[in-house]
């Protein structure tokens, strides 16, 4: 990719060339997942809890027709207020960079941008997924799809509840992705810890996840690998109060026509609503729980090189 499309930030840069350990972060969260300013208090602990652990963080996004690996406080604080900046997954990528537009990017984008920087392990919240009637939308993320191409250590508690979490379970066999349960044999469901649905897959010790990870690359596995990790106990939801807030959620979104990449950052800000904000400060525990398991693998993946 040529120089001008891609900044790489002077703390990343170092990072890297000496063989620290960078952990990226998603940049969607913080323009399109959470309201202004508890957004932008978001990003600053998110980063701040990365540096405490010993870890560089590399938030990604692009920025006036540049690719960013690392941000400034004036290129955060442009995402978390900015209106203009829009949701950009892989496909979107080159379009935006030609257009010169400004995009925070999701899972997708964001596995495939850190993988250009040689950037292996990723945290974010929750991952998309097969959505709820994909029977006859067929709407499912690109998120499974850069799962099964780039290989990146992605955490999450899960996949968005508003998903169709057994259909998204199912998916990512099918596309042999790996899902491991850290803490955990069931399939965490984004605001609550459990979802009735079993993994095949637990590991315990981000040493142990480091070492599966670093066996798929010298296998040539292209895969990435999704490392479940559900919420701290004290900001579960339970899982079937969720679900009811959920439905009527989708049914409003479904009434008003909303649909494609609208439909996520409706269905998370009404979901806001219907808890009375008690989802928004869920959603920002499992993220910062995230950053800290997404710093122990990526420490222990440094070890390994």
């Amino acid at each position: 990719m040529e120089q001008q499309q891609i900044s790489v930030s002077e703390e990343v840069q170092k990072a890297l060339s000496a063989g620290k350990p960078v952990l990226a972060l998603e940049s969607t969260i913080i323009a399109h997942g959470m309201p202004y300013p508890e957004n932008l208090e978001f990003a600053r602990e998110a980063e701040s809890l990365t540096r405490k652990s010993g870890v560089v963080p590399a938030t990604i996004a692009i920025l006036g027709g540049r690719i960013c690996i690392g941000l400034n406080a004036d290129q955060l604080e442009q995402l978390a207020s900015d209106k203009a900046v829009v949701k950009v997954a892989t496909r979107e990528i080159g379009l935006t960079l030609a257009e010169k537009g400004s995009g925070a990017t999701t899972v997708s984008a964001t596995m495939r941008l850190a993988r250009l920087a040689g950037i292996h392990v990723f945290a974010t919240g929750g991952i998309g997924g097969v959505h709820r009637g994909a029977g006859s939308s067929f709407d499912i993320s690109a998120d499974l799809i850069e799962l099964s191409r780039t290989s990146v250590i992605v955490v999450s508690a899960g996949a968005k509840a508003i998903l169709d979490l057994p259909k998204t379970l199912e998916y990512l066999e099918t596309m042999s992705v790996p899902v491991i349960g850290y803490g955990t044999s069931e399939f965490p469901a984004f605001y609550s810890r459990n979802s009735g649905l079993k993994l095949t897959s637990r590991l315990d010790d981000p040493g142990l996840i480091a070492r599966a990870f670093q066996h798929q690359i010298q296998l040539g596995i292209p895969a990435g690998m999704l490392v479940a990790n559900p919420l701290p106990k004290e900001y579960d939801i339970p899982f079937a109060e969720m679900e009811k807030h959920i439905e009527q959620a989708v049914q409003d979104a479904d009434n008003q026509g909303i649909k494609g990449k609208a439909l996520t950052p409706y269905l998370l800000g009404r979901i806001v609503e219907l808890t009375g904000g008690r989802s928004l400060e869920t959603n920002r525990s499992l993220a910062l729980n995230n950053v800290d398991l997404g710093c122990k693998i990526a420490k222990k993946l440094t070890e390994l090189a």
